[in-house]
C-alpha cells in the first residue's frame, strides 16, 4: 500500500495530505445554537480518538455561539454551510479553522469568489462536497443517457460536479482544498474516489454516506473506506452512522487500525466459538474489551501490544503464549499467560479478574 502524493493542507494543527497520517472527523448532532451541549459532545469525540469536528451552521443563532465552541474546543472544528453564503463569511470572521461548502448550492460566482477570498485571507481550506443526494440537476441522468450503467454514472456523476466546483474556486486562486464524494452506494463511491484521485492531488476526504445503523453501516463502511485505505486513497475520514458520533469514532479507528494506519492500542484477539469451547468465551472476550474501552475513556494509556482470549487447546495456547498477557480456555478452566510465561492456572471467573489486573497494571 503506497499512500498517493497530494498536496497538503492544514485544518488547525491538523495536517491533512502531503503525507500525514489519516485523521479522523466526526460531526456534532447536537443544536449548534447550544454551545454548552455542542462543547460537551465535543470534549466526548475528542476523548474517543476525534481529530477534527464538524458543526452545522444552519442560521444566525448557530453562528453567534461560534465563538463560544471554539474557545473551548479541544479540536479543530468546521463549519457545515449551505445555502447562505453570509453564513461561510460569518464562520470564518469568528475563526473557524475550516469551511465545508458545495460551491453550487450558495449563489452565484460572486458569492463563491467571496467566500474563497475570505477563506483565503484568514488560511483555511474549504471541502468541497459531491453527495449523491445533491448532484447537480440532469448530470446523473445525462450520464445514464449516454449509455453508462447505473455504477458508473453515478461515480462519474460525482466525479465530475466535485471537478467542477474545484475548478470553480481554483478560478479565484484559491488551493487550500479537500474534496469529498459520497454515496449510500459503497461501489459507487469508491469508483468515483478512484476516479478523482487518479486526475487529482487534492486530498480526500473518504467515507459512505447515510451507511446506516451501525449493525449494517460499520460493515458498509468498512468495506468502502478500507477498499479505497488499502490502495493508498483518502487523506482523512469520517464514519457515517446513524447513532451516536462516538460510535463514529470507535469504528473509524478499528478501520483505521485493520488497515495497519493506526496501531491498537493494545490489539485484543478473540477466537471464534465451535464445538471445542467449554469457557463462556463470548461473555470472557466482552468483559475483556470493554474493560480495556473504560480504562481508555478514562484517559489511560495500555502499555501492551496484544491482548489474547481464547476459547480451546487447537489455536489457543499459541496465540496466548504470542501475546504480553493472554488467557486459554479449558473445561471450565483457564490457563493464563504473561509475556510467554505461565502464570496461573484458575476456574474462569478467577482467570478473567486476574486477567484483569494484569491489564491495570500496565495502564498508565
Amino acid at each position: 500500500m503506497t499512500p498517493r502524493k497530494t498536496r497538503k493542507i492544514n485544518v488547525g494543527p491538523v495536517a491533512i495530505g502531503g503525507g500525514a497520517p489519516v485523521s479522523l472527523q466526526s460531526m456534532t448532532n447536537t443544536c449548534t445554537a447550544d454551545p454548552a451541549a455542542t462543547l460537551e459532545q465535543i470534549r466526548q469525540l475528542a476523548s474517543a480518538g476525534c481529530d477534527i469536528i464538524r458543526c452545522a451552521v444552519p442560521d444566525e443563532a448557530a453562528l453567534r455561539a461560534l465563538p463560544e465552541i471554539l474557545a473551548g474546543s479541544p479540536i479543530p472544528v468546521i463549519a457545515d454551510i449551505h445555502f447562505d453564503y453570509r453564513l461561510a463569511l460569518g464562520a470564518i470572521k469568528a475563526g473557524i479553522h475550516g469551511i465545508r461548502i458545495n460551491p453550487g448550492n450558495i449563489g452565484s460566482p460572486d458569492r463563491v469568489r467571496a467566500v474563497a477570498e475570505a477563506a483565503g485571507e484568514a488560511g483555511i481550506p474549504i471541502r468541497v462536497g459531491a453527495n449523491s443526494g445533491s448532484l447537480p440537476k440532469g448530470l446523473y441522468d445525462s450520464r445514464l443517457a449516454s449509455g453508462l450503467s447505473p455504477r458508473d454514472a453515478m461515480a462519474q456523476s460525482l466525479a465530475e460536479a466535485a471537478l467542477e466546483q474545484v475548478t470553480l474556486l481554483e478560478q479565484y486562486g484559491f488551493r487550500q482544498i479537500k474534496v469529498s464524494l459520497k454515496s449510500s452506494s459503497v461501489v459507487s463511491t469508491v469508483d468515483a474516489c478512484r476516479r478523482f484521485a487518479e486526475i487529482s492531488d487534492i486530498p480526500l476526504h473518504i467515507g459512505i454516506t447515510e451507511a446506516g445503523i451501525p449493525a449494517s453501516g460499520i460493515i458498509k463502511s468498512a468495506v468502502g473506506i478500507g477498499a479505497l485505505l488499502m490502495e493508498g486513497i483518502g487523506e482523512t475520514m469520517r464514519v457515517s452512522l446513524t447513532a451516536d458520533p462516538v460510535e463514529e469514532i470507535r469504528a473509524g479507528l478499528r478501520i483505521l487500525e485493520a488497515a495497519g494506519l493506526r496501531r491498537a492500542e493494545p490489539e485484543i484477539v478473540s477466537c471464534p466459538t465451535c464445538g471445542r469451547t467449554r469457557i463462556d468465551l463470548t461473555r470472557l472476550a466482552t468483559e475483556v474489551y470493554d474493560h480495556v474501552e473504560r480504562l481508555k475513556q478514562s484517559g489511560k494509556r495500555i502499555n501492551l501490544r496484544k491482548i489474547a482470549v481464547m476459547g480451546c487447546v487447537v489455536n489457543g495456547p499459541g496465540e496466548a503464549h504470542d501475546a504480553d498477557i493472554g488467557l486459554a480456555g479449558g473445561d471450565g478452566k483457564a490457563v493464563l499467560f504473561r509475556s510467554g510465561t505461565v502464570i496461573a492456572t484458575l476456574p474462569e471467573q478467577e482467570a478473567l479478574e486476574q486477567l484483569k489486573n494484569e491489564i491495570g497494571k500496565h495502564a498508565v
